[in-house]
């Protein structure tokens, strides 16, 4: 393992072959990363974190007929989407079940993109690193190729094993990029899919409500 790790990390220094697929695996599998942990923050926290509390909150005030209260309740928290949506039914109330379905919809159009934003872009990141690392590891066999063809036999176990380790090398880490970030798009996708589920179901709800109060 540690004769793994080493040649791997020395196949990052610009006097290795195949040095710019290193990077540029490394380089697209931060980004990757980077998009993951932001869209876990968004999800888990920004869209969740007292979600529940909110809408007990917002559904009191619906019940007890106190409509700018469940508006003000909606106003601060509009780090939620389903809050733009349930506020924008609430204010559009006057206008029957339609209009509310109107408002409804229009909230959930600007909220659901944010919601599912670059989750679908993991799924290009997972992509290019497993090809790129295949680029990488057709280039690691052409240099093999190139030192059995042409290399004296005293140079030819060294640059044979130069060129299997690039090819080797760059499919590893390809595919230490490519399988987590593949797994958490799944995961975010559940995630978001639920996300957008309940405001569908909650916004439904709550027009059904406000319209047999009306």
């Amino acid at each position: 393992m540690d004769v793994v790790i080493k040649n791997t990390l020395e196949s990052f220094k610009l006097t290795s072959a195949g040095w710019q697929f290193m990077w540029i695996l490394m380089i697209i599998g931060l980004a990757g990363v980077g998009i993951c942990i932001e869209r876990f923050y968004y999800i888990l926290i920004k869209c969740s974190k007292g979600r529940d509390m909110f809408l007990q909150r917002f559904a009191q005030c619906i019940k007890d007929k106190k409509y700018d209260e469940a508006v003000g309740v909606a106003n601060q928290n509009s780090n939620f989407p389903i809050a733009s949506v349930m506020k924008a039914i609430v204010e559009n109330r006057s206008k029957g079940k339609d209009g509310m379905i109107a408002a409804s919809d229009s909230a959930f159009l600007m909220e659901a993109p944010r919601v599912n934003r670059y989750l679908a872009l993991l799924g290009t990141f997972a992509n290019v690193l497993t090809l790129t690392g295949l680029m990488g590891t057709i280039f690691g066999l052409i240099i093999t190729f190139d030192a059995v063809a042409n290399k004296p036999a005293a140079e030819r176990p060294a640059a044979m094993a130069n060129g299997i380790s690039v090819a080797m090398g760059t499919t590893l880490i390809a595919l230490l990029g490519a399988i987590p970030i593949m797994a958490v798009q799944g995961f975010l996708l559940l995630l978001s899919e639920r996300v957008i589920q309940e405001m569908e179901e909650k916004g439904l709800t709550t027009i059904n409500y406000l319209a047999s109060e009306a």
